[in-house]
């Protein structure tokens, strides 16, 4: 990804923390909150993603210990409130008092820190760093005398603690993710205060300007500057010794193999692979788009389903599907959202769609879950947050009240139902819907397997080719289709769409608590 939190709160003006592992975080977030009570700000909280797939044992604090704040209620306060223009002028001169506080404050945070060096008389350089590029930078450091700075607080920036971090120093090399933040706020430093160092990183092409970091990659750049770092001062002067001693290269040791290439695709059993497969054989030799969305369904855009040819953000789907109708009225126009993503950010799209009569197919994907970001309930569940069962918020109500008067509810598993409601739906004129319903393969599983009898199977390789299911792989001579048991979750697609009914022994997943609300068609 390209987005960065940091400069986002620098834009914002708010205060950043950035956590470099997953038992900091847990500490560092309640820090967050203390902070944010204290200098009534909010606050961001920049988790990475190589911190958020992080596994960490942890021990977890009493709430009743440690949550000393009881809420007081909403206190009426225009002035803090009610934000118009004087109000705007007078806060803004406060949020500025405030971080120009907090850069001092932050200067003695104790996760921002100074550490490393073995002898500060000869240390000529240092390092400047942030989250887990923190922790690969202690993983690659050894006997070197390099000082090393950690940021956990980007905006405001310590500037104290950096003055001291840079004091006699030659170089600094930061090591950072997507913006400079750090390089840059270094060289402001020492622009101001008139200091002779030189700053490395993204801006001087030392560290790649875009992507994550990793250790190899963090070992390299460190290996690279910090070559001469075990002599004296000069760079002349470590070159001759590196000349007088220089030994001869110790043997290599074999390389492991690199690992194979494993591209994201569908889980096996996914619903959304048959809601995908359904559309494209719907629409084959029709002029068509479609729009996909944010989520695990963006996957729909690999080979062979191919089923993804716009995905920007969550909900825009639903605008570029009708803003190509506008303009090329011959296509059929479909969007791909979520269940989750509908109540997120659908909604508004849809009235758009329906206030402005546009022509386009909604397709909303509902697996009753947030799959990709962890299988958090949404108003569809039924369930709150804190486990409470509550009303569902129906999609089917709510595309009606819109406006729309084609509603349609089908379970994608079943493969002819779903190529004839979408032919039938899509030559509908207006904002149309079909809700493909069946449970994500995570939270519902199936109880069966379905197998491949080798002595029907043609070997025509239909199954493996068109869906592209991660259970579906050729036998041990290559010829025909087989079924890696330990993956497949018995979804009994392959089995309805292969020509010789070789596949048999699924069993679908239970939709009978997904049914629609008044009917499948309305």
């Amino acid at each position: 990804m390209w987005r960065n939190t940091r400069t986002f709160a620098m834009f914002s003006k708010v205060p950043v923390f950035d956590p470099s592992s997953v038992s900091e975080a847990y500490e560092m977030i309640q820090e967050a909150f203390d902070f944010s009570e204290k200098y009534g700000t909010p606050v961001f909280f920049r988790a990475t993603t190589r911190v958020d797939h992080g596994y960490e044992a942890l021990e977890v604090k009493d709430p009743e210990e440690y949550y000393v704040n009881k809420p007081e209620g909403f206190v009426k306060d225009p002035s803090r409130w009610v934000i118009f223009p004087r109000l705007s002028v007078k806060n803004h001169a406060l949020i500025e008092k405030r971080n120009a506080d907090l850069k001092s404050v932050f200067s003695e945070y104790h996760r921002n820190k100074i550490l490393w060096e073995k002898d500060s008389a000869k240390c000529r350089r240092g390092i400047a760093t942030q989250g887990v590029n923190f922790m690969y930078t202690l993983d690659s450091l050894h006997d070197e005398n390099a000082r090393v700075m950690r940021v956990a607080t980007p905006f405001p920036f310590p500037e104290k603690l950096a003055r001291e971090f840079l004091a006699g120093l030659d170089e600094v090399l930061c090591i950072e993710e997507l913006d400079p933040v750090i390089e840059r706020a270094l060289t402001y430093v020492c622009g101001k205060y008139s200091l002779d160092v030189r700053i490395c990183g993204k801006l001087t092409g030392d560290i790649s300007p875009s992507g994550e970091n990793s250790m190899e990659i963090v070992k390299g750049a460190l290996a690279e500057f910090l070559k001469y770092n075990e002599t004296d001062t000069t760079v002349e002067e470590a070159e001759r010794a590196a000349d007088e001693t220089k030994e001869e290269p110790a043997a290599e040791l074999p390389q492991p193999p690199a690992l194979p290439v494993r591209p994201p695709v569908l889980c096996a059993g996914c619903p959304h692979r048959a809601s995908f497969y359904a559309v494209k054989a719907a629409m084959r030799g029709k002029k068509t788009i479609y729009c996909g969305d944010i989520g695990c369904y963006t996957l729909g855009n690999a080979a062979p389903l191919d089923m993804c040819d716009t995905c920007l953000c969550m909900g825009a789907g639903i605008g570029i599907a009708q803003g190509v109708g506008h303009i090329e009225p011959d296509t059929k126009c479909f969007a791909f959202v979520g269940d989750s993503t509908f109540f997120a950010s659908g909604i508004t799209g849809t009235v758009n769609a329906f206030y402005n009569q546009a022509d386009m197919t909604l397709i909303v994907l509902d697996n009753s879950t947030t799959a990709m970001t962890g299988h958090q309930p949404h108003p569809g569940t039924g369930r709150t947050v804190m486990g409470q069962v509550v009303e569902k918020v129906s999609i089917e109500r709510v595309l009606r009240a819109i406006g729309l008067t084609v509603v349609e509810t089908v379970d994608p598993l079943d493969y002819a139902l779903s190529v004839e409601t979408v032919k039938r739906v899509a030559d509908e004129p207006g904002v149309k819907a079909i809700i493909f319903r069946s449970p994500c393969i995570a939270i519902s599983k199936p109880k069966g397997r379905s197998q491949v009898d080798p002595d029907k199977c043609v070997g025509c390789k239909k199954c493996i080719r068109e869906l592209g299911c991660p259970a579906l792989i050729l036998d041990e001579d290559g010829k025909k289709a087989k079924i890696d048991t330990s993956v497949c979750t018995g979804c009994t697609l392959c089995e309805q769409l292969c020509p010789v009914k070789a596949i048999s022994g699924g069993t679908k997943n239970d939709t009978a608590g997904m049914k629609p609300e008044g009917g499948r068609h309305e």
